[in-house]
Order: structure tokens, then sequence, then C-alpha cells
């Protein structure tokens, strides 16, 4: 597929003390450590959060990427998918509706069982059986059966045309798992993970919550990916500031989501020998979303005025600095079909403008509300963003906003709930396409579970943009599902996000070991001279 080329990663400075870092543990050995902290917990509401089939966070894809294979994956740099676990892929349709993979010769799962076409379909019809509310079923759910044939390959008839198709095998939710060791119809709780990728992973737990995965190059992997280490410990941290000050420390040897804004802009205005800062093409985005079956938003003008009023370059500049700028859509720039939607339709941010859309649709002020944000999993400025908001919807005498931070793993089940009228969520891409930021928004098994519907978009635009193998070409078709979004307003654009990592100077492999859509690839990392 042709797709507009991405930048590649760039160093843009050297900072803080140091050399080598090592590693934290006596299972981490001489192991890489990388700092991250996501965080991943079992509770009632979610036993399983490593399963392919129920994890659909961008942190539980990163753990999930290292060690569970996929048939194809997306190539470093960017591009349309190559074969990973499988040895060739291909449509064999001129519809996009038949896609058949064939394995690699010798394909093991760690402990040695072979891993057959049966397998493969196996993984991802329980996805679809489970079907999770908050899992990644919606990227599958256009796959009509599942067909093996042979030894070594597996057919994928689909429902619909679906040039995306590809980049969606190359994701977790596609993942090759074990028969024994993930129930068919049910979540495999904990937080083992076992499959035929890279690595294999050893978790430490306390109060169930992870606190230390240690992955180890898995010696019976047959792949596409090149693997530069033997032992990467991976270091969950409770915030930026302790993940900063182990890396000061020593005690790890790059740090990755999610930095702080603060660490960053410090980082590329005082460099320090010893250390880099590399600087990543960001492709994620913040917004803020509705529960459009609420009294409070359930008008669109209410969610329409809110647009008016938002100033994201105040947000962007004013909370993030140089690592976040202003977005008028739900496709960020960067990414093929991006176009200024937002900002079309409401220019800049006018208390005048959002108060003639209230009045007309007869809305009585200030409309009053409670903006809910989670205070652990987007990273420490968080909060200042959201009171930033707040200020600016109450300055306008239009509405009469409260703040409410609460930790994701009960934010993520009472927003799915419907308990919030008007929250905040960030979304990274499931791949780099403009399908990914549309779809799970606007389709009917949509992330959000929001109760907001667009025909047009379901039933016809979504299914035409699918249609076409060269992505460039459904950009008309994608501008139009802007629009929508602009017009109707079920999401709430705010800002797109750069991402910096930071890292000791003889770590190499930096600047491809996360990629544009905030995929952890830790397989690229090594030690060498700077």
């Amino acid at each position: 597929m042709n797709r507009k080329t991405l930048v590649l990663p760039a160093v843009v400075g050297l900072l803080a003390p140091v050399l080598a870092a090592c590693g934290g543990s006596d299972d981490g050995g001489d192991a890489i450590v990388v700092g991250t902290t996501d965080q991943f917990i079992a509770s009632k509401d979610n036993p399983a959060p490593l399963d392919p089939a129920i994890g659909y966070e961008a942190g539980v894809w990163n753990v999930l990427r290292q060690t569970v294979q996929t048939l194809t994956h997306i190539p470093r740099g960017g591009g349309a998918p190559v074969p990973e676990a499988a040895q060739s892929c291909s449509f064999t349709d001129t519809e996009n509706e038949s896609y058949r993979c064939t394995l690699r010769d010798g394909l093991t799962f760690a402990d040695g069982t072979p891993v057959t076409p049966e397998d493969v379909k196996y993984s991802i019809q329980r996805v679809l059986d489970i079907k999770d509310d908050s899992g990644p079923v919606g990227l599958l759910a256009n796959i009509d059966t599942i067909e093996t044939k042979g030894e070594n390959q597996v057919v994928f008839h689909l429902s619909t045309s679906d040039a995306t198709f590809p980049f969606k095998l190359a994701t977790p939710a596609a993942g090759i798992v074990q028969k024994d060791k993930y129930p068919e119809n049910s979540a495999r709780e904990g937080f083992q993970v076992d499959g035929s990728g890279p690595y294999t992973m050893k978790p430490e737990v306390k109060n169930n919550q992870i606190v230390k995965v240690v992955f180890t190059r898995n010696p019976k992997y047959k792949g596409d990916l090149k693997i530069s280490n033997e032992k990467v410990e991976l270091d969950l941290f409770p915030d930026a500031a302790a993940m900063g000050k182990a890396l000061d420390a020593k005690k790890i040897d790059m740090m990755t989501r999610t930095m702080s804004p603060e660490q960053a802009q410090k980082m590329i205005a005082e460099p320090v020998d010893g250390f880099k800062l590399t600087e990543i093409p960001g492709l994620a985005i913040s917004y803020l979303a509705f529960n459009t079956d609420d009294p409070t938003v359930k008008d669109k003008a209410v969610r329409q005025a809110m647009a008016q009023v938002v100033d994201r370059g105040a947000v962007a500049s004013k909370v993030y600095g140089s690592t976040a700028e202003p977005l008028y859509s739900l496709i960020p720039s960067g990414i093929t079909s991006h176009t200024n939607s937002f900002f079309n339709k409401y220019g800049e941010p006018s208390v005048s403008g959002a108060a003639k859309i209230l009045e007309k649709a007869g809305i009585s002020t200030p409309v009053k509300f409670t903006l809910h944000y989670t205070t652990d999993h987007y990273g420490p400025a968080t909060k200042a963003e959201f009171e930033l908001l707040a200020k600016q919807f109450n300055d306008s005498k239009l509405f009469d906003v409260d703040i409410q931070g609460t930790p994701w793993d009960k934010y993520r089940p009472a927003q799915k709930k419907g308990e919030y009228a008007v929250y905040g969520m960030g979304w990274f891409p499931d791949f780099p396409d403009p399908d990914t930021y549309i779809a799970p928004f606007l389709d009917e098994s949509n992330f959000l579970n929001s109760p907001y519907t667009s025909a047009e978009a379901q039933k016809t635009l979504i299914p035409q943009s699918r249609r076409e193998a060269d992505r460039s070409a459904a950009t008309p078709t994608f501008e139009k599902l802007q629009d929508i979004v602009a017009t109707d307003v079920p999401v709430l654009p705010v800002w797109q996000g750069k991402q910096y990592v930071a890292s000791v100077d003889e770590l190499t492999g930096v600047e491809w070991a996360v990629n544009s859509s905030a995929d952890l690839q830790l397989w690229e990392l090594a030690r060498g001279e700077a």
C-alpha cells in the first residue's frame, strides 16, 4: 500500500550523566534495562490483562509483541506489512476479500511444540469467540471464516473488502498462541505470556501487579526479526520522576513511555555528556470523548460549543511545550488523508460563536458537567491539561465544569459502563493507516463502547475506504469521515504528541526501539559504541 512516508527517528540531543546501567535483578543478569510507567494490574474487572484476546492498550501490546508472534509485521521505518511467522502472504482475489498465508518451515512455540495452521486459526477464532467488550475483537470482526489448507497454509475469507487486513494481522490481536495454554472460550488469567516470538518472558508480580518483566531471547524463534541482544528487563515505575531518577542512578539504560514534558524539554535545553535524547515521530493523539446518551451532552450542540471554545494551542504550548502540537482531526498529521476538519468548521476559539450554537439549540447555560481523566495512564501532565481545559470552559461562562481524576484500573471500567458524560482518552494507533483512527470510534464495535452511531460512516464510507488497496486513493472518503466527526463531535481531538526516549550513550538501536505507533521493539537494542 502507498502511504505518506514518515520521517525517520533522529537524535536531537545528548543529556544527563553517564555510562552503562546494569541489570537490576538476578533474573535480569546483564540485561539491557528499560524503564516504563505502564502499569499491569490484575483485578476483578480485568483478571487477564495480557491475554491477546483481552488486552487492547499500548502498554499491554508492548509486552505481547516481544513474546507472541504474528503472521505479518510492520518493517523497520514503516511501510506495507511483510511476512513474520509466515513466509508469504497475499490477497488471492481482486476484491481484497480472501487473504492467504503460508507458514515458515520448522516454526515452533518456545517450548518446541510445532506451530500449525490450526494454531493460527484457533488463536484468531478465540478472539472472535471471546468477544471481550474492551478487547481488540473489532480489528478482526470482518473475518467470515478461517480455512486451513495442508500443513502450512491458512486462508482468511472476509465478509467485506479490507485492504487494511494485512496491517491487522500484524497486531497482537492476531497473535499466535497454544491451545493447551489459552482456553478456547475464556481468557488466560494472570500475567504469563507464551508464544513463538523473539523472547520468552518471566513476570515478577507483587500484589496482583507486575513490577518487572524479564525477556530472554527465544532460541527457537524463526521469523523476520533480527534479535540484537540476549536479554532485556522491563522495569515498571509509578511515575516519570521515579523513572528519571533510576536513569540518573544508572539503574536503567533507557526510559521510554511516558517521559514527562518537563523531562524532555530540560534534556533538550541542557544536554549532559553520557546520555542522549532521541525524538521519534509520534502518532499518538489525545481527545475528549462523550457518552452521547447522557442528557448533559446528548444534544450535539453542547459538544459543538465545546469544540468552539477549546483552545488547543494553549493546551499544547502551556502544558506540553515542544512535546505536543494542536490537533484538529482524529487523523493526525503525518498520516495520509489528514485534514484539519475541526479548524475548518470552527476556526479560532470563540466564546461568542459557542454562545450562538447553544442559543440556536435552545440550551440553557451554564451547562454543568464533570470532566473525568485518568491519573496514572497517560503521563504526569494529564492533571494540568484537564485543569486548563476546565478553566477554558468555565471562563467562557457557558459551562460549569469540575474535574475528577481516577486510576486507570477503575477509570476504564467506569467509562465502559457509561458512568462518565465527558472524559479524556488517548489513542495509540493499531497500525499507521487512517483507518485505525476512524473505524475504532465509528464502527459498530467501537473502542469506547459509545452509543454514538453514523449510518453513513458505518455502512458506506468505512467499507468504501477499505476497498482501496492504494491508501492514498481513499483520501476523499476519509475527508468525509473527518467532516462527520467535526460536525457530530462524538469525540473532540485536542493534541498530537511527539515521542522522546532517553538512554545512555552506549545503547544502540534506540532510534528503532520505539516506532511511530509507539510500539516497543526491544530486539533492536544492543550495547556498543555511542
